[in-house]
This record gives structure tokens, sequence and C-alpha cells, in this order.
């Protein structure tokens, strides 16, 4: 049975309720049939003008916050591209009749983001349900009552926006500070002595969850460089906290160990007295400039990548090793070795990179993969940009991501 072609745009004009179409300008696009009747507005009143020139506060109440409440929701839509409910407004309106009257209105609004493929909002969808004659209707025969439950849904809807608005904002400064106590931990490295090296961080999407993943990369006796990245349990300041400590400990353990997997076993015996520690995953590798080798050692996190100059990927995976914490007794870790040739590529990640919901992460080990092949000869700080953008969901990732990227 096939089915008949949708007419979106009757669809839209035949909706329930209020709803318009704005531009990022916040300019009316298109409203629908209720709008126009609800809002006592012509069409032509309505599309191609700016929202709060049809609707402004009412100059009469000093008090009016009505369009104010609104553009930070919408504010907030563009900003973060998800959805926005706002509490029970009071938004009185200029009555069409006449210019100095002004009617006194209750919404319940909602704003909603249209993405475009690439994940940037290109029109809201404000819907507005007027709840004027439910609150009015309430106790009208008992004289008073009416106007008293009135005033008390009009205080505690302005209370919980309140108190919303403050969550937010707390929310806010502790991302901003999380993300600068990030930045200050994972600073760019040092050009190393005789490899080009690329290194990314892209927090995720969303209020706090920044700071868990790391890198680092330190010069090592011998013609050596370790190479590590890490995964913390958890987001934000907590996360941030745990992981600037695990980075350090692993940097110093790496400069005294004979290879990655004592490194790794310093670090899970560090691990043991820090909150926060335990289920994180590391994965360090010793390249050996003058042998040609990578000595490499996991504790539970997805496999470092050897790109070969001709083309094949090479998933270095056979020194994994449960998480830091996650062993009752402390047991020595496995090393590997893997060798290399001049202009191959080593590759290290986190998990926000390859994982996603409902999906096996050897598809995503295999798109890393496809990635590499195709692009091997870029050097690395194009090829780290490329990856990311191949890789990672047009509106952004919902767990941090970090890679690596180091040419042999």
């Amino acid at each position: 049975m096939s089915l008949p072609a949708v007419d979106y745009r009757a669809v839209f004009q035949a909706l329930p309720g209020m709803v318009a179409l704005l531009t990022p300008d916040l300019v009316y696009v298109d409203v629908n049939e209720d709008f126009v009747r609800m809002s006592g507005r012509t069409r032509e009143q309505l599309v191609g003008r700016y929202l709060f020139d049809v609707f402004p506060d009412n100059p009469n109440d000093p008090d009016a916050t009505g369009s104010r409440n609104l553009g930070v929701s919408l504010q907030r839509v563009l900003a973060t591209g998800e959805r926005d409910t706002m509490a029970l407004q009071r938004y009185d309106v200029q009555s069409a009749g006449s210019a100095g009257e002004w009617e006194e209105r209750y919404w319940s609004p909602v704003n909603a983001p249209v993405l475009a493929p690439g994940g940037e909002v290109v029109l809201l969808v404000h819907r507005v349900e007027e709840i004027t004659e439910l609150i009015r209707a309430h106790g009208l025969p008992e004289g008073n009552r009416a106007r008293v439950l009135e005033a008390e849904l009009y205080t505690r809807a302005r209370e919980l926006q309140e108190v919303n608005e403050r969550l937010r904002e707390a929310h806010d400064r502790e991302r901003e500070v999380a993300l600068a106590l990030q930045e200050a931990m994972l600073p760019g490295p040092r050009p190393l002595e005789h490899h080009l090296a690329a290194v990314r961080y892209r927090p995720a999407v969303g209020a706090l969850n920044v700071c868990g993943d790391w890198y680092d990369l330190v010069e090592l006796p011998g013609n050596r460089v370790a190479v590590a990245v890490g995964d913390v349990v958890g987001h934000g300041l907590a996360a941030a906290g745990v992981m600037g400590q695990l980075r350090s400990a692993l940097s110093a353990a790496s400069r005294v160990a004979v290879g990655p997997a004592q490194a790794l076993e310093v670090l899970g015996l560090y691990a043991r007295f820090v909150d926060g520690a335990e289920s994180t995953t590391v994965a360090t590798a010793f390249i050996d400039c003058d042998a040609h080798t990578v000595t490499y050692s996991s504790a539970g996190h997805p496999p470092p990548v050897l790109l070969h100059g001709e083309g094949t990927v090479e998933f270095l995976d056979r020194a994994t090793d449960p998480p830091l914490g996650a062993r009752p007794e402390h047991q020595a870790r496995p090393q590997a070795v893997a060798g290399f040739t001049h202009g191959d590529t080593l590759v290290l990640y986190t998990d926000g990179l390859v994982e996603r919901r409902r999906e096996d992460i050897d598809t995503g080990l295999n798109r890393l993969a496809d990635a590499l092949v195709r692009h091997r000869g870029l050097d690395p700080d194009a090829l780290a940009d490329l990856v990311l953008t191949e890789l990672l969901p047009p509106g952004g990732a919902t767990d941090d991501t970090a890679l690596v990227i180091v040419r042999l």
C-alpha cells in the first residue's frame, strides 16, 4: 500500500494551538491559522515582522517581564539547539481595536529548534497555549477566590522560572570553570624532536559534559617518546580534578618506568587512593625512534591504531587489561611491541571518537580505520581535523573526545 504525499504546509496550518515559525533574528516566517485567530492579528501584521515589535511589553505595567523571559528562552534554544519549555507567563497583548488598551493574558510557551544537516539552528518553532480563561475560570462563583488562585498560580510559576534560571546559570558557570581547568591542564604539547604530532580535544555537548578525557606526550631518555590518552568516568569539575591527578601521575611514572606496562602499574596503585579514579581507562605507548618500535599497554581503553604508509591499519590490541581499580589485588600488566617504518602514523583516541549508542564498537573502529587510510597523505594537523569532522556527529558528541596523532 503506497502512502499519499504529505502537504506539510497544510499540516502546519491545521495544527491545533498557536504555532509560529521564527528566524534566528526572531522575525516571523509563518504562522498557523490558530495563531492568527487567537492573537487578534492578521497574517500581514505578523509575517516578516520582528516578534517584539508585534508583541511588546505592556508599557503600563512596570513589572512586565514577558518579552524578556521569552527572549531568553529563544536565545537559549539558538545557543543549545535544544527545546525549552517555559513556565506560565503573564504577557499582556495590545488590543487590536484600540492602541491604548491592553488585555491581561496568560500563556504557556514551548520553543523548539529546527536544525540544518550541519546541526545549526535555522528556524525556531514557537508554540503557545493561551490559558487566560482557564486561570480565570477557577473559583469565579466564589468571588475573590479566582483572583487569589490566579495570583498564587502566577507567583508559583514565576518562582519556578527564577529557580530554573539560577540552575542554568550555575551549570553554565561550572561548565566554564571546568573548561578553563581542562584547558590549563591540557596545554598544547611542545614540538617533538623527531616527530610531527597533533592533539585535539572536543568537549561533549551539554551543560557539564567536559573534562573527563586527557592526552599527554612526554619525551623520554634514549630517543624515546611516551604518548598516552585516558578517560575518567564522570563529567564536570570532579572528573576534571581526577583527570589532572592521573595525567600528572602517569607523566611522572613514564619518565622512570622501563616500559608502558610498568607505568600503568604505578598509575593503578596511585589511583587506589584517588576518589573517582576507579574504572578509568588508559592507553599508553612508548615510541623508540632508534629501534623503530612502538611498545604499548592498555587499561581497558580502545586500541591505538598504527597506520602504515602503504595504507594498512593495525589495531594495537595485544596488551589489553582491565581499567584502573578493576582488580582487588595488584597484578602486573601486559605490554606488546609493534614495528614501524618511517612515515607510519600512530593514533591514540578516547571512546567519544568511535562509540555510538545502539552501535557495535567495531563499526566505529572500522569508520576510524577507513578515514585514516583515505587521508593518510595529510600531515598530522590536517588529518586530525578531518578525522574529527568525519567521525563526530554534526551536532556534537555526547561524550568527550581526545585525539593524538604522531607521524613516526
